[in-house]
């Protein structure tokens, strides 16, 4: 291994939220990135490969085992820090995308501070939405959101974000909480509400089937997928990434993952904490 990230689905199991489907002793990590030492004869092209070693045991650690036919060839040209980060954010924001079509669609994202929030504002845009809306919490966040093109509220402005939840098609929330609430009461009927996080810490309450609220989550929209379809997603995935911003890392030595840790939970955080395996 060389690189792993810090996500929110990484410290939540860990916290025992996630306590009916973990059993410890295990190790923390969904996503990453390293170096194939070794592989079944089938397999030996991928010796000296860089790949995604996911869907199998956890990534903060030095080596990983993982079923072959689900290593994640990276291209050369993709470095191993944005390699590191192209499962949990980018795959959500695709599947997504997929399954809430916005092309002529008035778009609002929360969370505008979050990578997943970038991917989706921008790939948003590329699939033809109307308008796209980003509700960020830290100012700090703002610059770079105006610098994309995107209209950014921050949370505190909460009659324009009335006025703009009135108009919108398809809301992409991971924050919940009073801001998810507020903007769920305010939408019209035929509009789409889907939750794919709960940042704030208290999930959104519906009292009616309309709007209609959906949760999303990457692991059950996946399923048992089949290894060809699992690496299509990621041929899909390579050229968006490419041609997006993706944010910046801070890297940490693995020695200093309490750091990390602290840092993934800084408010106004502009860097994704990024663990270094490498010995």
């Amino acid at each position: 291994m060389h690189y792993a990230p810090v996500n929110a689905s990484d410290l939540i199991p860990i916290t025992g939220a996630y306590r009916h489907r973990v059993a410890p002793p295990q190790v923390a990590g969904y996503e990453g990135v390293g170096t194939v030492i070794s592989a079944p004869s089938a397999y030996s092209h991928l010796v000296g490969q860089r790949v995604l070693p996911l869907r199998g045991v956890g990534c903060w650690q030095r080596y990983v085992d993982i079923y072959p036919q689900l290593a994640i060839p990276v291209p050369e040209d993709i470095t191993s820090t944005l390699a590191a980060r192209a499962y949990i954010n980018p795959l959500a924001a695709l599947l997504m995308l997929q399954q809430w079509p916005v092309s002529g669609k008035n778009v609002l994202v929360t969370a505008g501070g979050s990578a997943c929030a970038l991917l989706l504002a921008q790939w948003a845009k590329l699939h033809g939405a109307r308008r796209v809306v980003m509700v960020y919490r830290s100012s700090t966040h703002a610059e770079k959101l105006h610098a994309l093109g995107l209209t950014a509220l921050q949370e505190t402005a909460r009659d324009a974000i009335k006025t703009v939840s009135a108009q919108t098609d398809i809301v992409f929330d991971a924050v919940g909480g009073d801001v998810g609430q507020l903007i769920w009461r305010t939408l019209a009927e035929h509009a789409q509400f889907v939750a794919y996080g709960v940042l704030s810490g208290t999930p959104v309450k519906v009292n009616a089937t309309r709007p209609v609220l959906h949760w999303f989550h990457v692991r059950h929209t996946l399923g048992d997928i089949g290894a060809a379809p699992w690496q299509q997603l990621f041929i899909e995935l390579w050229p968006l990434l490419r041609d997006s911003e993706c944010g910046e890392v801070e890297i940490f030595p693995m020695s200093e993952w309490r750091a990390a840790i602290e840092s993934y939970h800084q408010s106004g955080r502009t860097r994704k904490p990024l663990l270094c395996l490498d010995e």
